[in-house]
């Protein structure tokens, strides 16, 4: 009986400043555009997302700046549980993505979006976005920063995870939105997760 000989894993190459500052770019537009579609269809996520467009139906306060205002205590954890250089590209990415939603309206404007085409590519998208930035040690904050250091220190799934949180976080928004809206905005946290799910588990990635 002949044994099967595996060849080792092949050490990690480290990504090129040049790689990690295209891969941030690539992850901030995809978060904004996924973010348009969810938008345009009056939908809700998971994620701080989800807790800042839910909290500026209640405050007078525009949902991006409740965004960075959310993410602020978990720029702190980062800072102590994920180290310097994960928490300074965080920020970094947030402000990409602030300035590539002020700045999207001079691009494009997207008025009529089906719900279901919002949930599924949005969440699609907004999830591969998520996927890049994590690839390339960084994160857009938030429930994220979370899901990230209990995978890493604990071996959670940041996928499963998410979807455990994003699960408390819609519940949330039973009294704000329809049912139908509230459907759909389920689907997009799931799409989300399901592209962590897939692609983000230990040991199937060895770039840093």
């Amino acid at each position: 009986m002949t044994s099967t000989l595996r060849s080792p894993a092949p050490s990690a190459i480290p990504h090129s400043r040049a790689e990690d500052l295209y891969a941030m770019f690539v992850g901030c537009t995809l978060l904004v555009l996924g973010l348009v579609f969810l938008k345009a269809a009056g939908l809700v996520t998971g994620g701080v997302a989800g807790i800042a467009l839910l909290v500026s139906y209640l405050v007078p306060l525009p949902p991006g700046v409740l965004f960075t205002i959310i993410n602020l205590p978990f720029f702190v954890f980062a800072a102590v549980a994920m180290g310097m250089r994960f928490t300074l590209r965080s920020i970094a990415v947030n402000a990409g993505i602030a300035l590539f939603s002020a700045i999207r309206p001079l691009a494009f404007e997207v008025h009529n979006v089906h719900p279901a085409f919002a949930a599924l590519v949005g969440g699609t998208v907004i999830g591969m976005g998520i996927l890049s930035l994590a690839r390339h040690d960084a994160a857009v904050g938030g429930t994220g920063v979370l899901t990230l250091w209990l995978q890493r220190e604990r071996g959670w799934n940041a996928g499963r995870t998410q979807i455990a949180l994003d699960v408390v976080i819609l519940s949330l928004a039973i009294p704000v939105v329809s049912a139908e809206r509230l459907g759909w905005s389920i689907l997009s946290a799931a799409a989300i997760s399901g592209i962590l799910i897939a692609w983000h588990r230990p040991g199937r990635y060895t770039g840093y």
